[in-house]
């Protein structure tokens, strides 16, 4: 009996124990959860210093090259082609012969055209010196030499169409793609395409900028041009087209003309780099990182810590300076701004700054 209670007792007494721990544990596992869920509340974000410093003005702009002159030309007239004479790849100048089409019945017509103006010549001849025998009217005369200009313009049309049977490059330039072989019969409606021609002695690098870049660019400004598969290549330019207006994206679209090395290194499409140059001595200037405005640099809104959380701040900004934005008005020298996770972000979050 005595037995029986001390076991009771010491059942009693480890439920005891078991009860006191798991209730420290709960305690415990309370305050783990609620550090974890302040932490939570906080939004992680990395920030940048605002500062005044030295910068340059010169700026660059990307965009693609593209041929000074390409021109995919077509058949005028139907007809058959019997011979090719240029390839893709090739070199053309402008009037060479690229192509021959047969020209049986265009020969015919154009020997027809120069025999019927030769009688019309011979008979206004005869014609003009009767009239001063008075042996025809004036009225007889004057047909005559209306006959003899219809004949004369006949042969001209017909001559031409002879010339049509050769085709001949509108443009210098390397044939781009050839669209047609020996046999391929050309139809003027619609009409045949026959050779893509394209001119890379010369190209344009087409880029945009942002309205207080354009301000400082002038037609006929020498710009260093490089392209992104010749690093250690420098092409010189000059500006020959600035818009008048800017586009969708309040941007302007200006080009620039590079005259190509004499290996034709550039070739259309190419990716290339405009190096604008200031006139401007390096300023001193308040500069924040592009990446820190929400949204985009004309949003004028940036986040600075203010008490550990993020306050939403009204700017007024500058120049774009590369990935750096000249700041006008609404900041001050030491502030701390926001980069990154500002779309997690409201006026007043909590944030914890990862370093």
């Amino acid at each position: 009996m005595k037995k029986n209670i001390i076991t009771g007792i010491i059942i009693l007494g480890a439920i005891a124990i078991i009860a006191v721990i798991l209730t420290n544990n709960k305690k415990e596992n309370k305050e783990k959860t609620d550090i974890v869920a302040q932490k939570n509340a906080a939004v992680s974000v990395k920030i940048e210093t605002v500062k005044t410093e030295e910068v340059s003005l010169d700026f660059t702009s990307n965009g693609n090259f593209e041929p000074i002159q390409e021109l995919t030309f077509s058949a005028e007239k139907s007809g058959k082609v019997v011979s090719v004479l240029a390839k893709e790849g090739d070199y053309v100048s402008v009037g060479q012969t690229l192509a021959i089409v047969r020209s049986d019945v265009i020969n015919v017509n154009a020997q027809t055209a120069n025999s019927s103006y030769q009688n019309a010549a011979a008979d206004y001849s005869r014609y003009e010196n009767a009239f001063k025998t008075g042996g025809v009217t004036k009225q007889q005369l004057d047909q005559a030499r209306l006959t003899m200009v219809n004949a004369k313009a006949q042969l001209t049309q017909a001559n031409i169409n002879v010339g049509d049977t050769r085709i001949k490059a509108p443009i210098s330039g390397f044939i781009n793609k050839k669209y047609i072989e020996p046999g391929s019969i050309l139809s003027g409606m619609p009409a045949t395409s026959l050779f893509d021609i394209v001119n890379v002695s010369k190209l344009k690098l087409k880029v945009n900028v942002n309205e207080n870049q354009v301000a400082s660019l002038k037609i006929g400004t020498p710009v260093n041009v490089t392209a992104s598969v010749y690093p250690d290549k420098s092409f010189s330019g000059k500006i020959t087209f600035i818009a008048a207006k800017a586009n969708e994206s309040l941007n302007f679209p200006v080009e620039i003309e590079i005259t190509n090395n004499a290996s034709n290194d550039l070739k259309a499409g190419m990716y290339g780099t405009a190096a604008f140059a200031s006139n401007q001595q390096k300023q001193s200037l308040m500069v924040v990182p592009r990446n820190a405005f929400v949204g985009s640099v004309s949003s004028n809104q940036i986040f600075v810590i203010e008490n550990g959380a993020a306050k939403l701040k009204t700017v007024t900004a500058g120049r774009i300076l590369g990935d750096k934005v000249e700041i006008l008005n609404g900041l001050s020298d030491g502030e701390n701004v926001i980069v990154t996770g500002q779309i997690n972000l409201q006026d007043g979050s909590k944030v914890e700054i990862i370093k």
